[in-house]
């Protein structure tokens, strides 16, 4: 892939914390318009890996790329949006509209004590309807349940319009058949809307039918490529890259020629 094309280009990137590398010798990229499920188990590295990616840790060794410029060039972060494990910890006793939170993601561009003008609610809304909570938009947040509230963080997130949503293991907390519509949602955003995603997650297999690459990370990266390669691994090898035993279901797939 040329690296002109690549939202995130990851070169060579080792960090440690103390005398162990946490990742080592890591090259990982994001291509515009992909959706890539990054992977791995508990201490892997993932979250370590996020925080490089937004500047909030700089590796000891590498070079990181955004948008084609280097870390420390590159200020344009309204480009990148960002959806954590709010599901399973939000307070349900916080007292704002869902139209409220969402309308908290244009606060970079309203700056502090701005009216919101009818264009900003436009926004709002339109970022509502786009993963099907318009309806909601004066309802309570904490009157949501787990998979509804992750559906209006992810609204929030693309207000601002960005051109890469990360999400970080953003089902922790939600029910199956919730978790199943998100990953729907996901996948709409991606190949409707033309967003690129990064989801970070412990769910190979549940993924493996939405995501177009996967990056296998345990400290190093053990794999990075499309799916269809992804999934001609064995348990065994899968088990291998994990370090524990890993059992992947598997699914019909239509990955519509990818």
């Amino acid at each position: 892939m040329a690296t002109s094309q690549n939202i995130i280009d990851l070169q060579n990137i080792s960090f440690h914390y103390g005398d162990g590398y946490v990742l080592e010798d890591i090259t990982f990229s994001i291509p515009s318009g992909a959706f890539v499920g990054l992977v791995g188990p508990n201490g892997s590295g993932k979250s370590t890996l996020i925080k490089i990616i937004f500047g909030l840790l700089k590796p000891q060794k590498g070079q990181v790329n955004i948008f084609g410029k280097k870390m420390n060039k590159f200020h344009e972060w309204s480009k990148i949006g960002y959806v954590s494990q709010k599901a399973n910890s939000f307070n349900s006793g916080f007292p704002a509209s869902v139209f409220e939170v969402v309308s908290m993601g244009l606060a970079s561009k309203l700056g502090l004590f701005k009216f919101m003008k009818a264009t900003h609610r436009k926004a709002v809304m339109e970022a509502l309807k786009q993963v099907g909570m318009g309806d909601y938009a004066s309802s309570n947040i904490g009157e949501l349940s787990g998979g509804q509230q992750q559906r209006v963080f992810i609204a929030r997130a693309l207000v601002s319009k960005p051109e890469i949503l990360i999400l970080d293991e953003p089902t922790v907390g939600v029910d199956a058949n919730s978790t199943s519509d998100f990953y729907e949602l996901l996948g709409k955003l991606n190949q409707e809307n033309g967003i690129t995603l990064l989801l970070v997650t412990h769910d190979i297999g549940t993924i493996t039918d939405k995501v177009t690459h996967v990056a296998c990370l345990n400290k190093t990266l053990h794999f990075h490529g499309k799916t269809n390669e992804f999934e001609q691994f064995n348990d065994r090898e899968l088990s291998g890259f994990y370090g524990h035993h890993v059992h992947v279901l598997s699914h019909d797939h239509d990955h519509g020629g990818i």
